[in-house]
């Protein structure tokens, strides 16, 4: 391999959005994240939203005229 080519591969500190924070190794000092394994529902198996934008709420919106539409 060459030498003097490659980024340094430091200890990382890994924040997520809920508080969670814990060690890992990476080319970047610092990573923050918004979903982590504590607060993912597919480990913690409880369901929580994440809006974006009110994708969600335009998506309701959006379903509720689709169903007014079809009583009619």
């Amino acid at each position: 391999m060459k030498e003097k080519i490659h980024p340094n591969y430091e200890t990382a500190i890994v924040r997520c959005a809920c508080g969670e924070t814990f060690e890992t190794r990476s080319t970047i000092s610092q990573i923050n994240l918004d979903i982590c394994s504590k607060c993912h529902p597919f480990f913690t198996g409880r369901q929580k939203l994440v809006d974006t934008g009110g994708r969600v709420d335009k998506f309701n919106r959006r379903r509720e005229r689709s169903t007014a539409d079809r009583r009619r």
